[in-house]
């Protein structure tokens, strides 16, 4: 049996030995982080130096660009370092750091999701009212309440999960996660459990249910308005829901990776779908954004303007 106070470090067994190819790995994730940051920090500057595109969507845009940054600074150092590394051993501090990282990541992430979803919906069923309901005010308030509740439910779950006892330290992952360090509790972990579903709830499930919702309203009012309306809703929805699907995914992987069995998939597969959540989505968010910035700019040149 290990005692809690004897466990300093958790050491991470999903890398395998790779020769000299380590380099190239290297190589490849600091390429991918590189892209990373441009691509959303190049996405953040357009929407800040065009007054045009100082609207509650592209404001939930920068916010969401914000914290793809923030997730991936969270997760692709320390990668690059462990590939180099013959050691993976990481001081249970930095762990911690790291899930506390990359769960209010995504966190936060679904709830700018959830509200660019209600952006949309009201864009579009009440377009009337849409500046008088999602005024700069209220868009910068609810983001801020949404950045800061992630953060706060992230911190009381590490918390909760630092104090435990442990009976090990090997996590089977490229990187440290919540779920396999509870895995390895010898001690009551009710406090814990009782926590998650509620946070499952809230945090998961509840804004999954109202973006369902509000797209079923956003589907009633196209089937019966007109052509134009529809073109609207195509045009301005269709970025949201590739990032919201490419989102999903990535979590279903991540799902998997952690609650299943996964001894029998290869070990390369494994980590590329671990990896899936937190490298793919802060790519792909401001790939599709800045061709639909783009698309909309070309239009507007044109003199096609949509509301």
């Amino acid at each position: 049996m290990v005692n809690s106070t004897h466990v300093t470090h958790f050491t991470l067994t999903a890398y395998f030995d790779s020769g000299l190819l380590k380099y190239l790995y290297s190589v490849i994730l600091a390429t991918l982080y590189v892209s990373i940051i441009a691509a959303n920090v190049l996405l953040i500057v357009v929407i800040c130096v065009n007054r045009s595109l100082h609207e509650p969507m592209y404001i939930f845009l920068c916010s969401l660009s914000v914290i793809q940054l923030y997730g991936s600074t969270g997760l692709f150092p320390f990668l690059v370092v462990q590939i180099l590394s013959e050691n993976h051993d990481v001081p249970t501090s930095v762990c911690f750091l790291q899930i506390f990282c990359l769960h209010s990541y995504g966190l936060v992430e679904v709830f700018i999701l959830s509200a660019m979803s209600y952006d949309r919906y009201v864009a579009i069923c009440h377009p009337l009212q849409y500046h008088t309901r999602m005024t700069r005010y209220r868009t910068t308030t609810l983001i801020a309440v949404l950045w800061f509740y992630g953060f706060f439910a992230c911190s009381v779950m590490v918390s909760l999960s630092s104090s435990l006892q442990l009976c090990g330290n090997i996590i089977n992952k490229v990187y440290c996660d919540n779920y396999p360090v509870v895995k390895l509790a010898c001690s009551d972990t009710t406090a814990l459990n009782i926590y998650g579903l509620i946070i499952s709830f809230i945090n998961v499930f509840s804004p999954l249910a109202f973006i369902v919702y509000t797209y079923m309203r956003i589907l009633k009012v196209c089937f019966s308005g007109s052509k134009q309306t529809r073109l609207k809703a195509v045009s301005t929805c269709t970025p949201h829901i590739a990032s919201l699907l490419n989102f999903i995914l990535g979590a279903s992987f991540e799902i998997v990776q952690s609650r299943f069995n996964m001894n029998h998939v290869p070990n390369v597969l494994r980590i590329f779908l671990s990896l899936y959540f937190i490298t793919c989505q802060p790519l792909f968010n401001p790939l599709m954004y800045g061709l639909n910035i783009l698309q909309i700019r070309i239009k507007r040149c044109l003199g096609c303007h949509f509301p």
